[in-house]
């Protein structure tokens, strides 16, 4: 036998790559998938990740709708309402400074009460708003802004009062100048805070309403391969049920027709939150704060005795009767706007009292001016700030009625977005546990099936 000679080189070493991990896996999935048991396999692996992933995507979108109703009712809303709280407080902290001021030295206990309650009020607000906006955001600033002013405004006006109580008329100077700085730089800081509030309130709208249509369409996708796999075992073994298919295809049904129908329900009561809510609650805000700023203008009209003049054309008028007017014009606007959206008897009477007592007001208000226009002070003055027949009743009704409508509406509101919130309750808890079992449900089904060919 003939020896390979000493020092011969060895047969050279296989060069054929070696194989990954994942290429064996998807050998070993061919191999599997030409044989019943091997589909079987991976029919209830698909079903079961399905089933699992639609049940995860519901209920991450319906948490996520769940969260942003939950804002709109408990944060975003109330932060928009105490934001117009917090302009109308303002606006009639202003409208008390001009009437206290106007009825002299003997300044009365219910001006200077509505003028402690409006600046407190303003205070107490600027403080919530403070809280709830984010550190250096737009919103944080206005506040910071009007907290800087309104120890200004209150300096101007104490310093009114105490030239008024002393006969001097430079304190109808400072009150003009306490008004100017709220009329030009306090109400739009204030307005442009309720702006952004408002926005906040839209954004949380928009993320509660959208339909979770990836949570939908990965539904339809299950329930029709849940519906291919009964039909698959129906023509394999003549059984016309799979009791662990039909199990998953009944908790995914009861998932996806959940979270339809719990939506829509959602949906439609936030949209009836804003329509005849929100819409509502912000016009009945600017009726209110157009009365606040017409009686604010129709005092200082008196307090200024015409020192104060505007030129349209060719005619020189009263800078705060002209005022008066086009606030009117827009407490009309406001009113009608707000009994355009009331939907029922409670919220719309109070708006057409507020209505009437507009009217009155502009009746009375047109004789106050001639009798001042013809050099009678003291009965113009009667006309504003008197008892009987003064402007001043039909301000306070108007500025009553509004009052008793706000309550309505944001009572109205509430229980629309409660409801709206309410219909979407639970549904993120109800699509996990129900996804559980319809995933049980699928590898059981499909168990069954194997343990025949066993």
């Amino acid at each position: 036998m003939t020896q390979p000679p000493r020092g011969g080189t060895a047969p050279p070493p296989d060069t054929a790559p070696r194989r990954t991990a994942f290429a064996e896996g998807v050998d070993r999935l061919r191999a599997a998938a030409v044989t019943e048991p091997g589909r079987l396999r991976i029919i209830g692996a698909v079903l079961a990740v399905l089933v699992v992933a639609f049940g995860t995507v519901t209920a991450w979108q319906m948490n996520e709708r769940a969260a942003a109703a939950d804002d709109v009712l408990t944060r975003s809303q109330p932060l928009s309402s105490a934001a117009a709280d917090i302009y109308r407080s303002l606006a009639e902290a202003n409208t008390a400074a001009s009437s206290g001021f106007l009825a002299g030295g003997q300044e009365t206990e219910d001006s200077r009460t509505r003028y402690d309650t409006g600046i407190r009020a303003a205070a107490e607000g600027l403080v919530t708003a403070a809280a709830n906006s984010e550190p250096k955001s737009p919103a944080a600033a206005t506040i910071a802004e009007l907290n800087r002013l309104l120890p200004e405004y209150k300096g101007l006006v104490e310093r009114a009062r105490t030239y008024n109580r002393q006969g001097f008329p430079v304190g109808g100077a400072y009150l003009r100048y306490a008004n100017e700085k709220m009329q030009k730089e306090m109400l739009p800081a204030a307005e442009d805070l309720y702006k952004k509030e408002n926005q906040r309130l839209g954004a949380d709208y928009g993320d509660a309403k959208p339909y979770p249509w990836a949570a939908i369409a990965l539904g339809v996708v299950l329930l029709a391969a849940l519906g291919w796999a009964q039909r698959r075992n129906y023509r394999r073994t003549n059984r016309v049920l799979n009791q662990g298919l039909v199990a998953a295809t009944a908790a995914s049904a009861v998932v996806l027709l959940w979270l339809v129908v719990g939506h829509s329900v959602a949906r439609s009561n936030l949209t009836d939150s804003y329509e005849h809510g929100v819409r509502s609650l912000n016009a009945l805000n600017e009726a209110r704060i157009a009365s606040l700023k017409a009686r604010g203008n129709e005092n200082l009209t008196l307090v200024s005795r015409g020192a104060e003049t505007t030129k349209v054309g060719d005619t020189t008028y009263d800078s705060y009767d002209l005022a008066f007017g086009r606030s009117m014009d827009g407490l009309g606007r406001a009113l009608a706007e707000a009994g355009r959206l009331a939907d029922d008897k409670a919220g719309a009477q109070p708006v057409d009292t507020a209505n009437g007592d507009m009217a009155e007001w502009k009746k009375r208000h047109a004789s106050a001016r001639t009798q001042d226009e013809n050099g009678n002070y003291r009965q113009a003055l009667d006309l504003v700030i008197g008892g009987d027949g003064a402007t001043v009743e039909c301000f306070d009704g108007v500025d009553a009625a509004l009052a008793t409508a706000l309550k309505h509406e944001k009572a109205e509101f509430e229980q629309a977005a409660g409801d709206g919130l309410d219909a979407m309750g639970y549904l993120p808890q109800g699509a996990g546990v129900l996804a559980g079992l319809g995933a049980a449900g699928a590898l059981t089904g499909i168990g069954r099936r194997l343990s025949e060919y066993r």
